[in-house]
């Protein structure tokens, strides 16, 4: 596996582990809905601790999926959608494959039917 494709199958897997929790998915459904938003913000609309969400937003940034940026003494995070883009972009693939496979399944059983008759 060449170096390019072993970065992307880890942030593909990156952002599979980051969304697999319910909270950090209400998170960036949150801050896709606000555009960009605090911790304490956020805190103020999930029945956890700003800790936590603290917490969440740093396994979403490290995934790629948001981002922080200092204004003044607030970090506001942003959602980057260039992650979730390349992770759809697998999962589209791996759907494609597994339909001409299905396909092709279907094709053979079709040619076969006849001959069972």
């Amino acid at each position: 596996m060449t170096e390019e494709r072993r970065g992307a199958v880890e942030a593909v897997d990156g952002v599979l582990v980051a969304l697999a929790d319910p909270t950090r998915r209400q998170l960036l459904d949150l801050l896709a809905a606000q555009g960009e938003a605090t911790a304490t913000t956020l805190a103020g609309r999930l029945p956890v601790t700003r800790q936590a969400v603290v917490k969440h937003l740093a396994v979403l940034d490290a995934a790629g999926l948001v981002s922080g940026s200092r204004v003044g003494r607030e970090v506001r995070y942003a959602v980057r959608p260039a992650a979730l883009d390349a992770t759809a972009q697998w999962m589209a693939a791996l759907a494609a494959d597994w339909d001409r496979r299905l396909a092709n399944i279907k094709r053979i059983a079709e040619a076969a039917e006849p001959d069972s008759r």
